[in-house]
């Protein structure tokens, strides 16, 4: 299927921005599968639907369809790596997260940006290849402190 790729990376940008990076919960729909979060955006021809489990540590995949036809897909897995480390901290570290998220872009829209500091919080995304074959890791430190790491891979899907 021929496609426009800067159009669909712009609708990649706009729908991770919109969905769990976004600072309401207004693309959660009724998940597919018990015990998962789903949220989902759609814009003309395409849908991106992410479903993921868990909280503390998490595991999901990212799918994005171009006419009714999966074509691109992202599964990461990842979370806090300090278990003892206290509720409402844990709600900072992914209140971060979600901003360092809003910075994804059209040159590398997988994840965040490869670094970026607010205070005393850190957000690190290290990347290999092109949206349509890659694999990162991030990692959020505190006060140098590694907090969170997560891995991910993806690309184009081709039948």
């Amino acid at each position: 299927m021929e496609r426009d790729t800067a159009n669909f990376i712009d609708f990649l940008v706009e729908a991770k921005k919109q969905t769990y990076a976004s600072e309401t919960n207004d693309a959660s729909v009724r998940p597919l599968w018990n015990g998962a979060k789903q949220l989902e955006y759609q814009k003309d021809d395409y849908l991106y639907r992410d479903i993921y489990f868990g909280s503390v540590f998490f595991a999901g995949q990212e799918v994005v369809e171009e006419k009714e036809r999966p074509v691109w897909s992202m599964v990461y897995s990842g979370g806090v790596v300090i278990p003892s480390l206290p509720r409402a901290q844990v709600a900072s570290v992914y209140a971060f997260l979600r901003k360092a998220l809003r910075l994804v872009d059209v040159q590398a829209p997988y994840r965040g940006p490869r670094q970026w500091r607010d205070g005393s919080y850190t957000y690190q995304n290290d990347y290999e290849g092109t949206w349509e074959r890659f694999c990162g890791e991030e990692r959020i430190f505190i006060a140098g402190e590694k907090v969170y790491e997560l891995r991910y891979s993806g690309g184009l899907i081709i039948p």
